[in-house]
């Protein structure tokens, strides 16, 4: 006698009809592809709401010949809620958006909040004299000029590049 012999589907006479199973008519499938669409749906809505809940801030920094200068759009923020400070190496900035809104006309009242931060820390490259830092904020957008010392301009070469 083996052990086969005592687990009753183990053996060939007792042992069910194996089902083949679609990916129609499995239950473990139609839920997997179920959540799936749920929390995909879930990510798409959040995606598409307005900053700063759904979204982050979109910036972009460029270095010029002179400068450093760094763009962040900040909708819907005003210049007193935006923060700007920069050390030797790094800029830092910080912004909190509230926007509340009430409504009252007959048969209803409306209240609405919104709030959002934004906090961003950039590495700064050496060379960058922070001391003479411009920033200037308009239609929605912080724009950064960083001055880079005469030392750190020096310092660029220009590399000549050759073909294979």
């Amino acid at each position: 006698m083996q052990i086969r012999d005592l687990i009753p589907w183990a053996r060939k006479e007792h042992s069910p009809e194996p089902k083949t199973r679609t990916g129609e008519d499995n239950p473990i499938a139609t839920l997997q592809r179920d959540m799936n669409r749920v929390f995909e749906g879930f990510w798409n809505r959040l995606g598409a709401l307005d900053w700063p809940l759904g979204g982050d801030a979109k910036s972009d920094v460029v270095e010029t010949a002179n400068a450093i200068e760094v763009s962040i759009e900040l909708p819907g923020m005003e210049m007193k809620d935006i923060e700007v400070s920069v050390t030797d190496d790094t800029l830092t900035i910080k912004g909190e958006k509230r926007v509340e809104r009430q409504e009252e006309k007959t048969g209803y009242y409306l209240s609405e909040r919104s709030y959002g931060a934004i906090y961003r820390s950039l590495p700064l490259p050496p060379g960058v004299d922070g001391s003479k830092a411009e920033a200037s904020f308009r239609n929605g957008v912080l724009t950064i000029r960083l001055p880079q010392t005469a030392e750190a301009q020096s310092r660029v070469r220009r590399i000549e590049v050759q073909g294979a």
